[in-house]
């Protein structure tokens, strides 16, 4: 009979110096309950599977490991814990920590499970965490600010993901993904979103793990790339809440937002992959409508900008038309 409680889910990729200090992180958690950890390694070429089976060798019965022989992320797949994980993930819970992560308490697990066996009505306890930087020196949560009323879908569009991914745990409840996410560039944001159908969000003030910065490949993209990413993520999330006038219009705003600010970088490529469904095609035109005399000024306004609004005129004409 299964009494696993908490699955941790954690992924790797070329991350050896790091990668025992979050198993130990794992494995020195004090719960009443039992718990699994859950392992993907992306065809690492460091050392980190080598050491991964150092561990498995030890806790057989604790750590599940998968190895890719071909590095996945390469090849495009995205939503590595989602997909590779997840399916094998047996907990009532599911605990989030990448491989250049760890956790500093001890009773993490045993506080968050506990809140959350005690309050049915929310689907994810997330956590305070400080910032380890490429110097050694641990310093606070530069990263992100916890705004008030945090526990709802809606401050979570508003707001983007204040969420650090090692302080999360939630219920395993999801067992089936939509198609947006597998091809959204940020699984993490996109994973919290869903989750918020289920239930609100709870915060502990507390700091019980640490997130490593600079080291990841998120960290070394530029400001552009990880804005645009944000916002093709928000353009998914706004093709699968659809139904949801208020949650769709706030996460288009946003989308509309990034182009403001980057306006000069802004390529048709990347407004084509913006514009997935008609509230997004609707304002992105309206974008353009309102400011097409600066717009004409830009290095980047080309022919096939000129096009595109043509293309984003002629579906959104199109769709108003079949109503």
């Amino acid at each position: 009979m299964n009494n696993t409680i908490v699955s941790i889910s954690c992924i790797s990729y070329n991350q050896a110096p790091y990668i025992r200090q979050c198993l130990d992180s794992f494995l020195m958690q004090k719960t009443s309950f039992a718990f699994e950890i859950i392992i993907h390694d992306d065809a690492s070429t460091d050392g980190t599977k080598e050491i991964i089976e150092e561990y498995v060798a030890k806790y057989p019965d604790i750590i599940f490991p998968m190895y890719q022989k071909e590095n996945q992320y390469s090849k495009g797949v995205r939503g590595m814990m989602v997909r590779f994980n997840f399916p094998r993930c047996i907990g009532k819970y599911i605990a989030l920590c990448e491989g250049d992560d760890y956790w500093t308490d001890p009773y993490k697990l045993q506080k968050q499970v506990d809140f959350l066996e005690e309050n049915a009505d929310y689907i994810l306890s997330f956590h305070g965490i400080s910032i380890l930087q490429t110097d050694g020196k641990l310093e606070e949560d530069f990263i992100t600010k916890i705004p008030e009323n945090h526990e709802t879908q809606e401050t979570l569009a508003r707001f983007g993901n204040y969420i650090h991914t090692p302080s999360v745990v939630f219920r395993n409840v999801i067992k089936e993904f939509p198609p947006e996410f597998a091809i959204s560039p940020i699984g993490d944001y996109f994973l919290y979103m869903i989750l918020t159908e289920y239930g609100k969000l709870n915060y502990m003030n507390e700091k019980m793990g640490v997130y490593r910065a600079g080291v990841g490949i998120w960290s070394s993209k530029s400001d552009y790339y990880r804005n645009f990413n944000m916002s093709y993520a928000n353009a998914l999330l706004a093709n699968f809440f659809n139904s949801n006038e208020k949650i769709s219009s706030i996460l288009t705003d946003r989308i509309i937002f990034f182009l403001t600010r980057f306006e000069d970088y802004v390529t048709s490529a990347d407004l084509i992959k913006l514009s997935i469904n008609r509230d997004v095609n609707e304002k992105v035109l309206k974008y353009f409508i309102y400011n097409i005399k600066s717009l004409k000024t830009r290095k980047n306004y080309d022919d096939s900008t000129k096009n595109l609004i043509k293309v984003l005129m002629k579906r959104i004409v199109k769709k108003i038309t079949k109503i």
